[in-house]
């Protein structure tokens, strides 16, 4: 039986799934860490046989020796790539820029290119790019394809990605709406269309991707028509530990009066604004829970959070012309039913309606959390990241 291996790999880490591509279950999955410290960590998972190892006691240079690592965990724990030999590698790329508005095999070429868009993504196609160039080396003879977080969202029109600023620098120097999280929005826009029994192409969709990274689709007949997340990951909605959406200018006032510099602004926007810079905590569980004792801090942040989920409800309807799901994803969206009933809350007006009984109730499968009569149908559809990148890797080779 043939799988995929999906990779996706950080600068000092890699995470990896082997995907059977009859039963779309998953074989085996793991992650090494700290590659380059002084001691490293491996962690692999046989999901058919449920054994788990962890190994915290060897080096691991860099990312090759990591994949050298991981072929060692297949070949000590299974399952055994002689079963299930792998048809592809598919690798998750953050940034495709305007030069790939689908998934694409690796050639030298493509190499180059995710080299060249790290401009726009400083912090991640490098890091994609190293593993990429590792797996090629334990992976020889198989093709490897990248799929782009961005990809996705490149049916965006003109009027969506533009920004207006100066148009000739703007497009000397890539400015633009690109959008992220591309791979868990088809996903969960498919599996919708999938779960409500109706054809892709007359749906016209909401997908709230909550986790620590947050961002709003609008999807008309499986095609993005607009996304919260902008030239980078830091537009749009209130996040862990970013801003999300903030007047400009609020930036060049801190810079006169606080005296922060570039690195210092980027620092605090990215790594400590959204709810850490809020509350001091950047996970919605503390956050929650603090809120739940009283805490007017906590609250008033959720309160924030909230606002902006439906600042872009409300703006995605309207450029929709219409609304028949909202659906929540990924770790927040999927877990926490308190939000998602006060974020909704007072939206009848546009046919949204939750079911409290419904959205209380906690799974790992798709689930219908409004009532059966409610015009716009209310779902949490449990992202698959891994699976959508296999799929797509499996098809094009």
């Amino acid at each position: 039986m043939s799988a995929v291996l999906v990779v996706n790999s950080g600068s000092s880490s890699f995470k990896y799934q082997l995907i059977e591509l009859d039963g779309e279950r998953t074989l085996a999955s793991g992650l090494v860490e700290r590659i380059g410290d002084s001691v490293g960590s491996t962690r692999h998972r046989n999901e058919v046989t449920g054994d788990e190892t962890r190994n915290d006691s060897q080096p691991i240079a860099d990312h090759a020796a990591g994949f050298a690592a991981m072929l060692d965990a297949f070949e000590s724990h299974g399952p055994s790539f002689a079963e299930y030999p792998p048809v592809a590698v598919g690798h998750r790329v953050v940034h495709g820029g305007e030069e790939f508005d689908r998934a694409t095999v690796v050639t030298a070429d493509v190499e180059k290119a995710i080299d060249r868009l790290s401009t726009l993504a400083p912090l991640h196609n490098p890091a994609n790019l190293q593993g990429i160039q590792a797996a090629k080396k334990a992976f020889p003879d198989v093709p490897h394809v990248a799929v782009f977080d961005t990809a996705f969202h490149q049916t965006l029109a003109p009027a969506a990605y533009t920004y207006a600023i100066d148009a000739d620098l703007a497009k000397r120097h890539h400015v633009r709406r690109f959008g992220f999280h591309g791979t868990s929005h088809k996903y969960v826009s498919e599996k919708t269309a999938e779960f409500l029994g109706r054809p892709l192409a007359e749906l016209k969709t909401i997908v709230l991707h909550l986790g620590n990274g947050a961002s709003a689709a609008a999807i008309d007949g499986g095609r993005s028509i607009d996304t919260s997340m902008g030239m980078t990951p830091l537009e749009g909605l209130v996040m862990g530990t970013r801003s999300g959406d903030i007047d400009p200018a609020a930036v060049f006032h801190l810079h006169r009066e606080a005296g922060l510099d570039v690195a210092e602004l980027d620092t605090l926007l990215n790594k400590r604004s959204g709810l850490l810079g809020l509350t001091g905590s950047g996970d919605m569980r503390d956050v929650q829970d603090s809120a739940s004792r009283g805490d007017a801090v906590a609250e008033a942040a959720l309160a924030v959070y909230r606002h902006r989920l439906r600042h872009y409800i409300g703006a995605y309807v309207a450029q929709l012309g219409g609304l028949d799901a909202v659906v929540f994803t990924a770790g927040v969206g999927e877990n926490n039913a308190l939000l998602r009933r006060r974020t909704l809350a007072g939206l009848e007006f546009f046919g949204i309606r939750v079911d409290d009984d419904r959205n209380e109730l906690s799974s790992r499968e798709a689930r219908l959390i409004s009532p059966d009569d409610s015009r716009v149908k209310v779902l949490v559809v449990p992202t698959n990241e891994e699976l959508e990148i296999a799929r797509q890797s499996a098809a094009l080779v």
